[in-house]
């Protein structure tokens, strides 16, 4: 053992033998953390993986004399805080040694309970764990999932339970911007650099240093400013508009997009190289129509805060309201939710709010919906016959909640037979 400093901290080095030492140094004391060479790719993902499961809290740093994309995704997976190639990413190694040693001493990896996001259905309770281990690595994030689910709120929510909770968060819409603005706006600019440019300006990548960027709608970003950003993401340096002065930067990037990015790599519209940098860790967000048991704190959460914001006495709802904003399927998700309730606050309703509140093209939408729908009652019956009226089953056959399967059981009147 040997004694280092770094800023205000001493700290001590461990340097341990064989992978058999692990477990008779890792509990006494608490490491804070561990890194781990890889002599040997797959032995090492099993010891980072045996070590997570058991030391949830712990920083995992992986140094790798040659890797592949590959090898960064199974690292990740397996429970690695990040990855460095060695020779080349020394640099890097030290700056993420420092920022995890600086971290408060006691501090552990956050957990579902500190993820500001309501609704706590299994999906849900799902995606509040994935979230917390992966806000306690340094990994590039992409996060999945249909317009008005919440995209930002969780890049959001990664950055603030991560160590880089202190440092700018920087959003970025990657389909406002124009290929002849995007060095500019990207990289900023030296005075004179062009017309007009009568100030050196940073750019957003200068303005995330060791902070956080988020990229959102990245599947609109152009092949042209996709293979710039490729460029930093890979060598962490840039250079000004009219600048000559190389400028290195320490960004996590969390990537969000609708979009099929995977399909659209497959048809050149999206570069692989790209997308294999940023789908290091995943976050998916279901919709609202498969996690309905979140409905009703969602409801109640924005119409306590527009009751208060328009100093509205609202109490509720009528029973008609509530079983069709429940039956209905939320194509615009959470923030169709939001918006409609807005839309029905806004001509200021009773203390009760009916059907006839409800904005007028929406209660058109909701008529339409309540149609029966033969197709889905169909395949229901057919997935409770396949595996024996097990619900729970077949819940997980059509990629559905136990409560959603009641739901629909219920909507359609099926019943489970007494022979059942």
């Amino acid at each position: 053992m040997c004694q280092r400093r770094m800023g205000s901290f001493a700290w001590a080095v461990t340097e341990i033998a064989s992978t058999a030492e692990i477990d008779r140094h890792i509990d006494t004391p608490s490491p804070r953390l561990l890194v781990l060479p890889v002599p040997d790719s797959h032995q090492v993902l099993g010891i980072a993986f045996t070590i997570r499961q058991n030391y949830k809290a712990i920083p995992l740093l992986l140094a790798v004399s040659c890797g592949s994309e590959e090898l960064a995704v199974a690292a990740f997976r397996a429970g690695i805080t990040d990855y460095f190639h060695l020779p080349g990413e020394e640099s890097g190694l030290l700056n993420a040694l420092q920022r995890l040693v600086e971290a408060t001493p006691c501090e552990s990896a956050p957990g579902p309970g500190s993820f500001p996001f309501i609704g706590d259905s299994p999906p849900m309770h799902a995606v509040k764990l994935n979230v917390a281990r992966i806000a306690g690595s340094n990994s590039n994030v992409l996060i999945t999932g249909e317009t008005g689910t919440g995209k930002e709120l969780v890049a959001s929510a990664i950055h603030e339970m991560s160590t880089r909770r202190n440092q700018p968060f920087v959003c970025v819409n990657c389909a406002a911007i124009p290929d002849a603005l995007f060095e500019s706006e990207w990289f900023g600019y030296e005075r004179g650099a062009f017309t007009g440019a009568h100030f050196r300006t940073a750019g957003w990548m200068e303005s995330s240093h060791h902070g956080t960027m988020f990229l959102d709608e990245i599947g609109d970003m152009s092949l042209f400013a996709q293979a710039k950003l490729l460029r930093v993401i890979e060598s962490k340096e840039f250079h000004r508009l009219g600048g000559k002065t190389n400028i290195r930067v320490d960004v996590r990037f969390i990537a969000a997009t609708n979009r099929n990015l995977e399909e659209m790599a497959g048809n050149g519209k999206f570069r692989q190289d790209l997308y294999y940098r940023l789908n290091i860790a995943r976050v998916h967000l279901p919709p609202l129509r498969d996690r309905r048991e979140d409905i009703p704190p969602l409801l109640r959460h924005y119409m306590r805060d527009l009751s208060l914001q328009n100093q509205n006495r609202v109490t509720g709802m009528t029973d008609e309201v509530w079983n069709c904003l429940m039956e209905y399927d939320w194509p615009g998700n959470i923030r169709e939710l939001k918006n409609i309730l807005e839309s029905i606050f806004v001509n200021a309703p009773h203390e009760k709010i009916s059907f006839a509140d409800l904005p007028e093209q929406f209660r058109k939408r909701i008529e339409n919906n309540s149609s029966p729908n033969d197709d889905e009652r169909q395949q229901l019956i057919i997935a409770l016959m396949r595996t024996k009226w097990n619900k729970s089953k077949a819940a997980e056959e059509l990629h559905w909640s136990r409560m959603t399967l009641y739901r629909k059981m219920h909507k359609y009147r099926i019943y489970t037979p007494r022979s059942a």
